[in-house]
Order: structure tokens, then sequence, then C-alpha cells
């Protein structure tokens, strides 16, 4: 899966703060997203939605 390094960095950065694994919280939206929705794009909104919320 393809990621810019800021999506990394804020997604490791997340999954820390949750205690969890990248691959972890990584299988939690791909649970969670659309079949028509790609897992990194699916990825860089739950990134964007949680800075938002800060």
């Amino acid at each position: 899966m393809s990621l810019e390094p800021e999506f990394w960095d804020a997604f490791r950065k997340i999954a820390a703060e949750e205690g969890k694994p990248i691959n972890v919280l990584a299988a939690e939206i791909d649970v969670a997203r659309g079949a028509d929705v790609g897992l990194a794009s699916a990825i860089r909104v739950f990134v964007l939605r949680r800075v938002m919320e800060r």
C-alpha cells in the first residue's frame, strides 16, 4: 500500500496512541471501508478525520 510519508507518520502516531500495531488498525479500517474505496484512500480519510477532531 502506498501512502505519503506524512500520512504514514500520522497513521503510526494514531496507532501508537490507541495501543495498536499499524497492521491491526489497517485491518479495522479495511473491514469498515466500502467496496468502492481503496484501502490507502480509506486510511488517508481516517487520518484526516482524526487530525480534524483535534
